[in-house]
């Protein structure tokens, strides 16, 4: 089966980015002018999605209405002839099919895309995609998963190098049998300390989750009661189930940070025709 749908959990806090996200949710957070949530939309879009499936909580409303027809706003934008501004308005709600399901209680990455379980038919692969890793290639960073898992048939997690000391942060892997960017992982260790750490390959957010994936996931609550994505690929490695990881192609930003935020922006912002120059000025005057 061709890969169709995503999940996208998006019922965290974001207590990094407070006071901004006390009222509003991480994901909207705006990146030039389009929030973060949009741009991993768009990916998926781009890698053949059809239906995005958001896992939200209390406090997200603002996501089900970005992706929303809003029939005042694109009435005002008539009358005043912005015709560009209600191309772009109207373009989003046709980017998918939207579905939402709640998380009632954080119980861990693992437990949101079990909120999603019943959403998604038996035998079938998904993609899920992490609020928080915008990354910028001439591949969309998913459309190389899904690649990698028409190959081999198999979960495959979106790996990135960082430097050694920033492994702590991260979900790091062990590659065995590198084929280019493409390995096996044979271990996977949640947040290592550094002298413990396996690799400087770590998992940045995307992947491509097989059936068996779900299985493993009602099966991985731990000590807290939490339900971790990083717990079920751990079984899946013990039980001997392949599992593979791709080092991404392109640049990455990390949005769940402050100073990865302000990079994607200024990145993006230089790709925006509308005020590339002027930043690029404005820089080079800095």
């Amino acid at each position: 089966m061709k890969i169709k749908k995503a999940i996208l959990p998006v019922a965290g806090f974001g207590t990094r980015f407070l006071p901004a996200t006390k009222a509003q949710p991480k994901e909207m957070l705006p990146v030039v002018d389009k929030p973060v949530i949009q741009y991993l939309v768009e990916e998926a879009v781009a890698s053949g999605i059809e239906e995005i499936i958001f896992v939200t909580g209390r406090g997200k409303r603002a996501i089900e209405d970005h992706f929303d027809i809003s029939f005042e706003l694109e009435k005002t934008l008539v009358e005043k002839h912005k015709q560009n501004a209600l191309k772009e308005v109207q373009k989003i709600a046709k980017l998918a099919k939207f579905s939402y399901v709640r998380q009632p209680e954080p119980l861990g990455d693992g437990h949101a895309i079990l909120c999603a379980k019943h959403l998604v038919h038996p035998g079938e692969s998904v993609a899920v995609l992490f609020g928080d890793d915008l990354i910028d290639s001439k591949v969309p960073a998913l459309k190389q998963l899904i690649d990698v898992h028409e190959k081999y048939n198999k979960s495959v997690v979106a790996l990135c190098r960082v430097p050694k000391e920033d492994v702590h942060r991260f979900g790091v892997i062990d590659p065995k049998c590198m084929d280019g960017r493409t390995c096996e992982i044979q271990k996977f260790v949640e947040k290592p300390k550094t002298k413990d750490a396996p690799s400087d390959l770590v998992a940045v957010g995307k992947y491509v989750i097989t059936p068996e994936v779900f299985d493993k996931l009602e099966e991985s609550m731990n000590d807290k009661g939490e339900i971790r994505l990083a717990n079920a690929f751990v079984r899946m490695i013990k039980d001997n189930k392949a599992i593979y990881g791709h080092e991404i192609d392109g640049a990455r930003y990390d949005c769940g940070d402050k100073f990865g935020f302000v990079q994607a922006t200024i990145q993006m912002g230089l790709k925006h025709p509308e005020i590339k120059d002027k930043l690029k000025k404005y820089l080079e005057a800095l």
